[in-house]
Order: structure tokens, then C-alpha cells, then sequence
């Protein structure tokens, strides 16, 4: 019964260290440093791939214009048309060439313009990341002092919980004060009271658990995974 003691003790004070992070965690500026580290942690790739696009469309565009500089040149040698004629060619042939190249100028002039458009657009989009990409830059160097000031300014309070915490620590067994460093990051209260048969979470135990709960002995929730014990 005496290390549940010490453990609850321990966990009591760990309550107002827990507190003091949440404090810090939920605090304007580490939402705003969070916030600029993360658009940080992307911005490179974003941008990379936005110079990779304007590849991309960019050979697109030499390659349309080749193809529409061809189509053009095999156009014009049909100027003449009325001399092939006369020289013997069946004048529906030619016309139907004729049709068939200006049908792929025309074509290939649409997508010209789509592809301007997506040029464009893609211009626009690289100069907001990159305004933006300014500005988080700042924000980040700002709300990273920000944030360091707030937690130093906690920085006393924690310390003194710290030393508290380490002198109860030693009177608690290594592999239970482990056990509960572990479930801590996931689950708090860590160590919680049987509360009509049930844990804090609601799971229900077997009458076999329960019977195990005796003489200061705790069991572990099967849902949760917090240590619970009888009072």
C-alpha cells in the first residue's frame, strides 16, 4: 500500500506539472509557432514542386510551338494551290490536307491557350507561396522567442515541481515508475480509483479482476490501460 501511496502522491504533484504544460501547450503563441513550423516543414517541397510545374509547362509550350510552326510551314506550301491544280493534282485531295492541317492549327491554337492559362495560373500560385513562405519565415523567427518566453517564464514552477516529483520518485519502485512515465503521455490520471466496479473509462471489470484487488494490489484496464486500485 505504501508505493500506491507514494505513486498517488506523485501523480497528485504531476497533476500541476501536467497543468502547467497544457497552460504553455495551449497558448497563443505556441498555436502561431506551431502553425509557421509546420508551413516550414513543407514550404521547400511546395516550392520545388512548383519549379518542377513551370518545367513542365514550359516544355510543354516549346513543343506546341514546334508542332504549330510545323503545321504552319506544310500549310503555306499549299499557297499555290491553283498551280498543283492546273500541274494535274485532283483538287480534293489537297483540300481535304488543307482542311485537316488548319483543323490542327486551330486545335493545337486551343491548347496554346490552355496552356497560358495554366502558366498563368501557375505564376500566380508560385508568388503566393512564396509571399507567404516570406511571411511565415517571420512569424516563425517571431513566435519562436514568443514561445520561448512563455515557457521560460513557467520555467521556476516547473523546477519546483521537478524536484518535488524527484524526491517522491525515489521511494517508487524503478519498473512502476517507468510503467507510469509511459502511460502518461498517452492517459492522465494514470492511476485512478475502482468507481462502482467500473474504470474511470467506463470498462466494466470481471469478478475475477476485482478479486485481485486486494491488500493494496492494483489491476490494469483492459480498455484504457490505467492502473486502477480499490480504495
Amino acid at each position: 500500500m505504501a508505493v500506491l501511496d507514494e505513486l498517488l502522491e506523485y501523480q497528485k504533484i504531476d497533476g500541476e506539472l501536467r497543468k502547467i504544460e497544457q497552460e504553455v501547450a495551449a497558448s497563443e503563441e505556441r498555436k502561431k509557432y506551431m502553425q509557421a513550423k509546420k508551413f516550414m516543414n513543407t514550404a521547400g517541397e511546395k516550392l520545388d514542386a512548383q519549379d518542377n510545374r513551370a518545367v513542365e509547362l514550359k516544355k510543354a509550350a516549346r513543343n506546341l510551338a514546334m508542332r504549330f510552326k510545323q503545321l504552319s510551314e506544310e500549310l503555306a506550301d499549299y499557297s499555290a494551290l491553283d498551280e498543283m491544280v492546273e500541274e494535274g493534282g485532283e483538287i480534293s485531295y489537297y483540300k481535304k490536307n488543307v482542311q485537316t492541317l488548319a483543323d490542327n492549327l486551330r486545335a493545337i491554337k486551343g491548347e496554346l491557350q490552355k496552356l497560358v492559362g495554366e502558366i498563368e495560373n501557375a505564376c500566380d500560385e508560385y508568388k503566393r507561396m512564396k509571399e507567404q513562405t516570406i511571411s511565415m519565415q517571420k512569424q516563425y523567427r517571431e513566435y519562436s522567442e514568443k514561445f520561448k518566453e512563455v515557457k521560460e517564464s513557467r520555467a521556476a514552477d516547473v523546477n519546483a515541481i521537478n524536484k518535488k516529483l524527484s524526491a517522491i520518485a525515489a521511494k517508487i519502485p524503478a519498473d512502476i515508475l517507468e510503467k507510469y512515465t509511459v502511460k502518461r503521455k498517452d492517459i492522465f490520471p494514470v492511476v485512478a480509483p475502482l468507481t462502482n466496479g467500473r474504470c474511470i473509462c467506463g470498462m466494466e471489470f470481471s469478478i475475477a479482476l476485482l478479486g485481485k484487488l486486494t491488500g493494496g494490489q492494483v489491476i490494469e484496464c483492459e480498455h484504457c490501460r490505467r492502473i486502477i486500485y480499490n480504495k
